[in-house]
């Protein structure tokens, strides 16, 4: 009886025992739950996404992150009703609700795609181990990571961004082969000329670059090529908070730039600070040739060169709905540079001289904006009032010195600018329903911009004396324009359409003095206009692998300062510079076309653009009519005929290990170039206006650059770069400069808690293969050649400080750019 008894019991028990491993109830029982993280409009994986598992409390059971290619496993969830969390800075959170159990142990929740949060914390900063480049429907996004971080300042930054080229020698920027761009830092334009901006803005400082090729309504349509925006890292972290960089860089002299960012925010108040300089030496030697002449010209620049620039603001949080916000950035220049030209002529050895500028230049600028913006009940309904307003003033003085035989008297020249341009935008944002977007808006620019130039010598009277002369340029030009665009998605279409109207007036008028007889020589010139400026996008996405943009927008180039300007940007004993005050604006019709692929380790982007350019700004050289026998020539800019330009652009992110990632692009552009030159047989010893020739060039100008972008991560904290590009021939009109290709490496290690501090090290130009060689035709056969310091070996130390916590808070936003609060410059 105590056997059955007990063969009962054992029995009963493992029946109990089968019942509780039922897969059905056992709530020991754990399983999985999978997916892939995508960004919801451009369908590319999100890596190192958040992937959080609570229970219904809100307690947290187990979590992970997503992988390079944006998919995640989490395994041994234990059943129960569960919440998925996929949390990521910057867009939208993502939550779903599982009954986990019941046959349901393996979950898979295919592909999630989360949506952009503009309100949330994107402009906390959250710096990637590496770059990554994206296609949004009308732009394209350079993510600046820690590798092109560490390349010291936003200058030498651009030089591995994508479709962009830095001259070497001036520091001016173009964008697919042309320098009609506009450059904006946080969707402002600034006064200060941007080849000195971009030399104080660190590249540690930097979150994104935006290239706007194809520029919607919504932007002024100023710039053939579009406008490149530099968007700055922000700060919401509660307290005291901020960081500094500073570096140092030599070859032949040394130059120095450091930075230092701060932020306090408590309650409904945010006060930021920053101050950042750059100072630097440079020498530059150069070799010009003249070949039919039997002539030289050595050249020695030597630039002393001290910036400071100044931000101060305040954003106030009034209530949930109301934020005004006030800042002013104050920059401030001191320049000094000394260049020393030796011109031999071989023949006529009584014609040699030696000439020495002795140049000082300083410049300030302010900048004062204030910013309003009210959010009505809907999401993303709100109407914003900016206020803009830039002075600038730049002074130069340089001491002429000559010294020869048969040469002209030695001179000085004083040059005073003095400009102002405000900007009032009104900008309207109307949330249709979820999927269309209604925006309005319109904007006043207003530009005055007066130049006095003064010369103890510069111009020559009828009987060739050098005379003294006095010459007032004042130039105004106002810009009334008002803008529409509608926005709608679908499920796998988005389309943006918009039209903007412009009203333009110019007045300039330029009054040269001789100061001899005071007689007064007046050249007015007015232009009015009235132009619209249609644009449209489409973007199609038929899966979270391809996503196509076609692109249309019309745009305009007005003639700049410079071009217009009508006292000499600068003189050598052969050569003279001159703007042409009669320019008239061109107008540029564009159309582009992008494709990109998602990989299972990058992506890649590939686009085509074509241009219809009508009334074709371009340059003209003409013979010095003055100073015949010299071969002296005049460069200045005039109106041609209609022409044409388009270009291939291919780009990729790809990480072939997970020690090793690179980014690599490939450009191509072509355009067919008209000007007119001037030109006189060199041989000729007493030449006359009549062997003048003047004839109109045409030149097929193909442009192609191929850069590649290496990070190797060593260590956790060590990481080393490798940066290579080759830039092929350009032929202009005048000069045709040959190839160019260069390497830089370097090494960048992380130190102190939370790897708060980072030693940056780089050695540039390492093969010493970066030269600039010119060949010239036209009005002369002549060479030139220039060798400024590229083999450089530089140093940086960046580090941030403060211990507050991030705070998600609404700030202002314009033409989907983050605006300048909150640090940076």
């Amino acid at each position: 009886m105590k056997r059955l008894l007990f063969l009962c019991f054992i029995l009963l028990s493992t029946s109990a025992k089968a019942h509780t491993t039922d897969p059905e109830t056992d709530a020991d029982k754990t399983g999985s739950i999978s997916g892939k993280v995508l960004d919801a409009e451009l369908k590319q994986p999100l890596p190192y996404v958040n992937i959080i598992i609570k229970n219904t409390s809100g307690k947290t059971i187990t979590g992970s992150i997503t992988l390079d290619d944006g998919t995640f496993e989490i395994k041994k969830i234990i059943a129960g009703h569960i919440i998925v969390s996929v949390q990521y800075i910057g867009y939208k959170t993502y939550n779903k609700e599982i009954d986990f159990g019941k046959r349901n142990y393996k979950v898979n929740l295919g592909n999630i795609f989360l949506e952009e949060d503009i309100e949330a914390l994107d402009e906390v900063t959250v710096i990637a181990e590496v770059s990554t480049i994206q296609q949004k429907i009308d732009r394209k996004i350079i993510n600046v990571g820690k590798d092109l971080a560490a390349l010291g300042t936003a200058s030498e930054l651009m030089t591995a961004v994508p479709s962009v080229s830095v001259d070497a020698q001036t520091g001016d920027i173009s964008l697919r082969g042309n320098q009609n761009v506009r450059v904006m830092v946080d969707g402002k334009f600034s006064n200060i000329p941007t080849a000195q901006l971009l030399r104080q803005i660190p590249s540690t400082s930097i979150k994104q670059i935006e290239l706007i090729t194809n520029p919607s309504a919504k932007y002024n349509p100023e710039g053939m090529s579009g406008i490149i925006n530099i968007v700055l890292h922000k700060n919401t972290m509660i307290g005291f908070n901020g960081s500094f960089n500073t570096g140092i860089r030599h070859q032949r002299e040394a130059k120095f730039n450091s930075s230092i960012d701060m932020n306090y925010r408590n309650g409904k108040i945010n006060v930021f600070g920053s101050y950042g300089n750059n100072i630097e030496k440079k020498q530059t030697n150069g070799l010009i040739t003249q070949i039919e002449k039997n002539a030289f010209q050595t050249l020695s620049l030597f630039d002393n060169n001290k910036s400071h620039l100044y931000k101060l603001g305040v954003d106030l949080y009034l209530n949930d709905k109301n934020t005004i916000s006030v800042f002013t950035n104050q920059n401030i220049f001191d320049g000094k540079n000394l260049s020393t030209s030796n011109f031999v002529f071989n023949e006529n050895i009584s014609n040699n001289q030696i000439q020495i500028n002795d140049g000082l230049r300083e410049n300030s600028a302010s900048q004062y904006n204030f910013d309003y913006k009210l959010d009505f009940d809907k999401k993303g309904h709100n109407i914003e009032l900016e206020i803009d307003y830039n002075i600038f003033t730049n002074t130069i003085e340089t001491d002429n010195v000559l010294s020869g035989l048969n040469i002209r008297p030695s001179y000085l020249e004083l040059t005073n600018t003095d400009r102002i341009n405000t900007t009032i935008n009104l900008d309207y944002v109307n949330p249709l329903s979820e999927k269309s977007k209604l925006e309005l808006g319109l904007q006043a620019r207003l530009f005055d911009n007066e130049i006095i130039y003064e010369s103890d010598g510069r111009i020559r009277n009828q009987s060739g004396d050098y005379i003294p002369t006095f010459t007032d340029f004042d130039y105004k030009r106002d810009i009334y324009s008002a803008y529409a665009s509608y926005s709608k998605k679908f499920e796998k279409w988005t389309y943006q359409l918009g039209l903007r109207a412009e009203s333009v007036n110019v007045d300039a008028n330029a009054v040269e003095t001789d100061l001899t007889t005071n007689f007064k020589t007046l050249i007015p010139f007015n232009n009015d206009y009235f132009q619209v400026y249609p644009s449209a996008f489409f973007t199609y996405n038929p899966s979270d692998k391809n996503a196509y943009q076609l692109s249309y927008s019309r745009r305009v180039d007005r003639p700049g300062i410079g071009q217009v300007n009508p006292i000499p940007k600068w003189n050598t004993p052969l050569v003279s510079d001159f703007g042409n005050q009669e320019l008239e604006p061109q107008f540029t019709n564009s159309l582009e076309v992008n494709y990109t692929r998602n990989l299972k380790k990058g992506n890649i982007t590939g686009g085509v653009f074509y241009r219809i350019i009508e009334d074709e700004i371009n340059r003209a050289v003409f013979v010095d009519k003055s100073d015949l026998t010299s071969n002296r020539i005049i460069l200045t800019f005039d109106n041609f005929e209609n022409t044409s330009a388009y270009g291939l652009e291919l780009s990729s992110n790809y990480k072939p290990t997970k020690w090793w990632s690179l980014n690599a692009s490939f450009d191509l552009y072509t355009q067919t170039q008209k000007g007119i030159a001037q030109r006189i047989d060199p041989t000729l010893i007493n030449p006359t206006e009549n062997d003048i020739v003047t004839e109109t060039v045409e030149v097929d100008n193909v442009i192609w650059n191929f850069r590649i972008f290496n990070n190797f991560k060593a260590s956790k904290k060590l990481t080393l770069t490798a940066f290579a590009m080759y830039r092929g021939k350009d032929t202009g009109l005048n000069f045709e400069v040959d190839p160019m290709y260069f390497v830089n490496l370097g090494a960048r290690y992380a130190f102190l808690e939370d790897n708060r501090a980072t030693l940056s090290l780089s050695f540039n130009d390492v093969f010493d293969t970066q030269k600039i060689a010119v060949v010239s035709e036209r009005p002369f056969l002549q060479t030139a050649k220039f060798s400024p310091e590229f083999r450089t070996v530089s140093a940086n130390i960046s580090y941030r400080f403060g211990d507050g916590k991030y705070r998600a808070k609404a700030r202002k936003r314009r033409d989907n750019n983050e605006k300048s609060s909150g640090g940076g410059f």
